[in-house]
């Protein structure tokens, strides 16, 4: 039970970092005239901030994993996802006909999974031989 309601508290912390990420490149690209790549930098920034305030603070608090540990930790997993979305968007930019915001919003899916797999097993562990 207590896995179920960490997988949902970290799907309703990534939707919402998600969901500013998403809005984040729309408006630099739509207002501020960025290139979808660039902006897409700029999404994940904002966002992580959001998703690591949110993990951190529900999803895994009852962890107790030291703040300086998790956020050096869940930065890598952040960054490992980031890059991963960024190779897989900027391939489908290229090799794709479809919009940039209906291509970002396919790859920030696909790495979600990833992301939470190495949150629960790695970034968030209160055990600090892990």
């Amino acid at each position: 039970m207590k896995a179920m309601l960490r997988l949902a508290s970290f799907v309703a912390v990534g939707c919402a970092a998600a969901a500013v990420h998403f809005c984040v490149v729309v408006l630099l690209v739509s207002r501020a005239g960025a290139m979808p790549l660039a902006a897409n930098v700029g999404g994940w920034l904002v966002a992580f901030a959001v998703s690591f305030l949110g993990q951190w603070g529900l999803t895994f608090r009852s962890r107790a994993a030291p703040v300086w540990r998790s956020i050096s930790r869940f930065f890598a997993v952040s960054l490992l996802g980031f890059l991963a979305n960024e190779s897989a968007y900027a391939l489908l930019l290229h090799f794709s006909s479809m919009s940039y915001d209906v291509l970002l919003a396919a790859v920030l899916v696909g790495v979600a999974l990833m992301t939470y797999l190495l949150s629960s097993r790695w970034a968030f562990r209160g055990n600090p031989a892990g």
